[in-house]
C-alpha cells in the first residue's frame, strides 16, 4: 500500500528575507552542539521525527551517522526548555555557498508553545552567518528547506512566516509505512 507525499521546496536567497518569529515567553534557550555526536544526533531525529514518519535516517550505521555530524560546517541547534531539549535545527553548508536545513522540528509534548517559530528563526540566522564560525567556508548566498504533507501541520506556515518562498513541489507515491516512534512501537 503505498501514499501519495508532496513535497515543497522553499528557500531564502538574502538574509534580509528572514522575517523572525517572537521570542516564546519562558526559560528557551537555543545552544549549538558543538562536540559532533552520533548518539545525540540520532536521538534529536529520533525524537522529533518519530511520529510524522522520518526514517531516511534510521537505517545509518553509526560510523555513517558520525561522518555527517562531523562534517565542516555542518551544525545541530538544540533548543531547550527548563535545560530539557525540546527540539532542534540541523545545518548542512554546501561548497557554493548554499546552506540547508537538513532537519528542522520539536518534540511532540514542545509543539504548539511558540518555540518552533523561534527555533526556525534562530536557525536560519545561523544558516545566514555559519561562515563566521567556519572561516573555510563561502559567505552563504542561500538558505533553502524542504517540508513534506506527513510533517507537522503548522510545518509550511511557519516557513512562508519566516519568509521562505516557495520554489519547487513534487508529488511522490511512497509506502504506507506506520510512524517508528522514538524506539519500535512507540506509537502503534
Amino acid at each position: 500500500m503505498s501514499i501519495a507525499v508532496t513535497t515543497w521546496s522553499l528557500e531564502q536567497t538574502s538574509p534580509d528575507d528572514l522575517r523572525p518569529a517572537a521570542e516564546p515567553s519562558g526559560d528557551v534557550r537555543i545552544v549549538r552542539a558543538e562536540v559532533p555526536s552520533a548518539e545525540f544526533s540520532r536521538f534529536l531525529y529520533t525524537a522529533v521525527g518519530g511520529d510524522i514518519r522520518w526514517t531516511d535516517r534510521l537505517g545509518l550505521t553509526y560510523a555513517q551517522w558520525q561522518e555527517i555530524v562531523e562534517r565542516p560546517g555542518a551544525e545541530i541547534w538544540v533548543a531547550y526548555e527548563k535545560g530539557t531539549p525540546a527540539g532542534y535545527v540541523e545545518l548542512d553548508p554546501q561548497d557554493d555557498g548554499t546552506v540547508e536545513i537538513v532537519y528542522f522540528g520539536l518534540l511532540p509534548a514542545f509543539r504548539g508553545r511558540r518555540i518552533g517559530g523561534h527555533l526556525l528563526s534562530y536557525g536560519t540566522a545561523r544558516a545566514w552567518d555559519l561562515a563566521e564560525r567556519w572561516p573555510d567556508r563561502v559567505p552563504t548566498k542561500r538558505v533553502w528547506v524542504h517540508t513534506c504533507s506527513l510533517d507537522g501541520e503548522h510545518a509550511m506556515d511557519n516557513y512562508l512566516r519566516r519568509g521562505f518562498r516557495l520554489f519547487d513541489t513534487k508529488v511522490t507515491e511512497e509506502p504506507d509505512t506506520p510512524a517508528p516512534g522514538p524506539w519500535p512501537g512507540a506509537y502503534a
